[in-house]
């Protein structure tokens, strides 16, 4: 466990670096140096980066505690279930249950399916939503900073790639929280 709480918030450091990095190469090139190909993929890499910073760091510490415990607490449960299913969260929970999480042994590091995994599903829910959420911020941040600096097609991709990658996942989780707290 030790080991854990080393080297992933090393990897989250080595990923902060990166970012920034890249951040620091495309202000000091043009967009047209780059093909749509390769803008396509620096988003991508971009948004892998900024995501992993946060993603390790949860994955070594409680860092959902960064926030209030009233934020986890679904206060609209209207407002949640009409942005589920206008934006269609459970195809997107669909297609993660096909590609990432469809292995029982996978599904069981959430909830082992007993009433008493519910404090461990909840926790991870946290901090699952913790992580994508900064994430989700902080992309959009680096979005506005990449258009000043006419990256436009950067931008649209990568908050195309945020939206998917990190907006759906904190509405899910929300959403899962949600049908627990009337247990």
């Amino acid at each position: 466990m030790t080991v854990k709480k080393i080297l992933f918030p090393l990897f989250s450091v080595f990923l902060l670096y990166r970012s920034f990095d890249l951040i620091r190469n495309l202000i000091n090139t043009h967009p047209q140096d780059y093909s749509i190909t390769e803008i396509f993929i620096l988003s991508l890499l971009l948004a892998l980066f900024i995501t992993g910073v946060f993603a390790f760091t949860g994955f070594a510490y409680a860092t959902h505690k960064m926030l209030p415990e009233t934020y986890y607490k679904v206060k609209n449960k209207k407002l949640t279930n009409k942005l589920y299913d206008t934006l269609n969260i459970a195809f997107f929970k669909k297609i993660l249950l096909l590609f990432f999480w469809g292995h029982k042994t996978q599904r069981k590091k959430y909830f082992n399916g007993k009433r008493t995994g519910l404090q461990s599903f909840v926790y991870q829910t946290k901090q699952s939503e913790f992580s994508h959420l900064a994430s989700f911020i902080i992309i959009q941040i680096v979005v506005i900073i990449l258009i000043f600096h006419n990256y436009a097609l950067l931008g649209l991709f990568l908050t195309i790639i945020n939206i998917f990658g990190n907006l759906y996942p904190v509405l899910l989780q929300r959403h899962h929280r949600m049908r627990i707290q009337s247990l």
